[in-house]
């Protein structure tokens, strides 16, 4: 259940990130809740790998090139879900860090700080 409340609330912080950034689309409800779900997946099973290939960078960067990584997860997934764009890069970067806190604070509103 935690998980798909957590769905949920990543799909509403994409709309309102995308409501809020002009350099990214979103076509409906439907398609945020499919990239959240992708999203999500792409977090399991690519950012681990991402995460070790560039390690000498990230460790040399103190940890902000992880900033780089969640905004080629983003640049994925556009790839990936039909109804999601982003202009380019910059725009990822942004769509992830606002998407990041907009999230957090709304799960943090839900009452969702203790689960696990």
């Amino acid at each position: 259940m935690g998980f798909l409340i957590r769905l949920l609330v990543s799909a509403l912080a994409a709309m309102l990130t995308a409501y809020l950034l002009p350099g990214v689309h979103l076509k409906s409800f439907v398609t945020a809740l499919i990239l959240a779900l992708v999203l999500a997946i792409l977090n399991i099973l690519v950012k681990p790998i991402l995460i070790i290939l560039t390690l000498p960078v990230t460790i040399f960067t103190l940890g902000l090139f992880l900033l780089v990584i969640n905004a080629i997860i983003i640049l994925l997934a556009t790839k990936l879900v039909s109804g999601f764009t982003v202009d380019n890069f910059w725009w990822a970067l942004l769509f992830s860090i606002v998407m990041s806190v907009i999230a957090g604070l709304m799960h943090s509103l839900a009452g969702g700080g203790n689960d696990n």
